[in-house]
């Protein structure tokens, strides 16, 4: 028999049983969807995070308080190394006069600008009978801006008068400026801050949502301003640094560690009790996380082709069973055992191949929409690598009934009731 009429054959046998056939190509085609959908939802997660990372800059450190470490103190009962030696001393904030220290040229000449933050929680805004719950309310100096990648759309930002002077300014992101004034122009309007009155002089760039936050529901005033009227003059919440390029970086998170290790007494290998983060280091990090979740994903998913596989095995072995005296028929009139290996072969990767296409589609079609709050992307090597595996899987679990079905004898397959 020539190839052509081996698939002619398979064809036939599976359309003998539609429902069977349509039920076990279902089983591929939810493996097949659901590896292409999981590996691009991993992806577009991925791609989210770099994202939110990237807009901050690669030449962007970030200082944040840590709870832990200091310098060395004593304390009686502490031993280290033989010596009577105490704990260390508790951590201290980050402060303005850090960031200040940090601003200087001579102390850090590869540092660009310094933007101390704070913020203040659980801020409502309000305008003319319009109220919003900002989610974050920053006070900072302008270079935040420029350091945090956030362009002004309309108006401007404030400046370090603004900040010397404590003038109650602010700057909206786009779903704060909608919500308080719609179709309005918020430019020049003044708004109230938990009863604080602020004038809007400009609105920023749309950011987008970032997963679950949205980035855009924002407010930035000058630091002095949110101290004096809304957070009080405590610690900073982080100090924003952004080097002079992307290849100083590292030579500003030195200098950064050396001015604060002396105003903070860290000696003698004591634990920092800040941390600085590398934009840079950290999306590098996030990125292998990522693609390790995506892996993960995969791996998930293709647990659904296996069970498919295996429900290919189970319908191939009742087809077997049900045409056992049309396979004695033709080996009796002379059909080699080839051919029947090979139609019953051609039978499972026919199912197998069916699910996959529509697997494929079927998945396109849902990367379409967003899921768990990501926008799938779809990796085209997924789509290869599923197509593959599902075939590979008619193959393999084909192949045991196919075997089957070519080792019956004639006689004992006419003699099948």
């Amino acid at each position: 028999m020539t190839a052509a009429e081996i698939v002619r054959f398979a064809l036939r046998g599976l359309t003998a049983n539609k429902l069977r056939s349509a039920l076990t190509t279902l089983g591929i085609l939810i493996g097949v969807a659901a590896v292409i959908l999981l590996v691009a939802v991993g992806e577009g997660s991925s791609q989210r995070i770099r994202e939110n990372i990237q807009r901050l800059g690669a030449n962007t450190l970030t200082v944040l308080p840590s709870t832990t470490g200091g310098g060395p103190g004593r304390m009686p009962g502490g031993y280290r190394g033989g010596e009577r030696a105490g704990p260390r001393t508790q951590a201290r904030d980050l402060t303005l006069e850090d960031a200040q220290a940090l601003a200087d040229p001579a102390r850090a000449p590869s540092v660009k600008s310094v933007s101390p933050v704070v913020t203040a929680p659980g801020q409502t805004a309000a305008y003319e009978g319009a109220s919003h719950s900002i989610g974050q309310l920053v006070g900072t100096h302008p270079g935040y801006f420029a350091a945090s990648n956030k362009p002004v759309a309309k108006g401007t930002y404030f400046f370090n008068d603004d900040v010397l002077a404590a003038r109650k300014v602010i700057v909206l992101g786009r779903t704060v400026a909608e919500n308080l004034f719609g179709t309005v122009d918020p430019i020049g309007k003044q708004i109230t801050v938990s009863g604080v009155p602020f004038t809007v002089v400009g609105v920023l760039k749309e950011s987008g949502s970032s997963g679950f936050q949205d980035a855009d529901d924002l407010a930035i005033a000058p630091l002095s301003a949110v101290q004096q009227s809304l957070t009080g003059f405590g610690p900073l919440g982080q100090i924003l640094v952004q080097a002079k390029s992307a290849d100083a970086v590292d030579s500003a998170q030195q200098e950064i560690a050396q001015v604060l290790n002396e105003r903070h007494g860290i000696t003698n290998g004591a634990t920092p009790d800040y941390r600085i983060l590398n934009q840079a280091a950290l999306q590098e990090t996030v990125s292998e996380a990522a693609n390790t979740f995506t892996v993960l994903l995969g791996a998930v998913a293709a647990i659904s082709l296996i069970v498919g596989g295996i429900g290919i095995t189970n319908i191939m072995l009742v087809t077997v069973t049900e045409r056992t005296r049309e396979i004695g028929i033709r080996k009796a009139i002379g059909a080699p055992n080839r051919a029947i290996l090979g139609q019953f072969l051609a039978e499972a990767t026919v199912l197998s191949l069916l699910g996959g296409l529509l697997g494929v589609a079927v998945a396109v079609i849902g990367a379409q929409f967003t899921i768990a709050g990501v926008k799938p992307v779809i990796v085209p090597g997924s789509i290869v690598l599923a197509l593959g595996v599902s075939v590979a899987i008619g193959l393999f679990f084909g192949a045991y009934p196919a075997d089957r079905a070519a080792r019956l004898r004639p006689i004992e397959a006419l003699r099948f009731e």
